[in-house]
């Protein structure tokens, strides 16, 4: 296997993004793969300093990506926080360290970026997603609510 090199996407690359959002028994549920709605979003999240939606490429092909949003703030006392969102690793990758290639280039991106801390949600249903982003050093401290609109 050659070296992985995380990139910043481009709007070549929401094709397969969307791909990988929809691969899993969540996402199918929630994605629609070819809807122009997704080129309108990551327009926005391109045009957002701070917005950074990433893909993780090898050998010419993205197999895997995340979001990282910097989200100044007031609480702790006006520290800067990082949100992870949407990590994705491609199927036929999974188990292999891409995941944790990803979420230590977040992690370090953040701190990069003077965030004081790193945060992410994950679906309740994925057991397996956090035993692994326990193993990462994230820790379950808090209990998040939606609302959907």
């Amino acid at each position: 296997m050659s070296e992985i090199h995380i990139r910043r996407a481009r709007r070549s690359d929401v094709e397969v993004i969307v791909a990988m959002l929809a691969d899993d028994h969540l996402g199918a549920g929630r994605e629609t793969p070819g809807d122009p709605a997704y080129l309108r979003a990551f327009d926005a999240i391109d045009a957002d300093p701070n917005q950074l939606l990433v893909v993780a490429e090898q050998d010419g092909d993205v197999v895997g990506t995340l979001q990282l949003t910097i989200i100044p703030g007031l609480s702790r006392r006006g520290a800067t926080r990082a949100l992870v969102e949407a990590v994705r690793v491609r199927s036929v990758r999974r188990g292999g360290g891409l995941g944790a290639t990803l979420l230590t280039w977040a992690v370090d991106e953040a701190r990069r970026r003077g965030c004081a801390l790193v945060q992410l949600t994950s679906d309740a249903a994925r057991v397996d997603a956090h035993r692994f982003y326990e193993r990462l050093g994230f820790q379950a401290s808090h209990v998040g609510f939606k609302m959907m609109l």
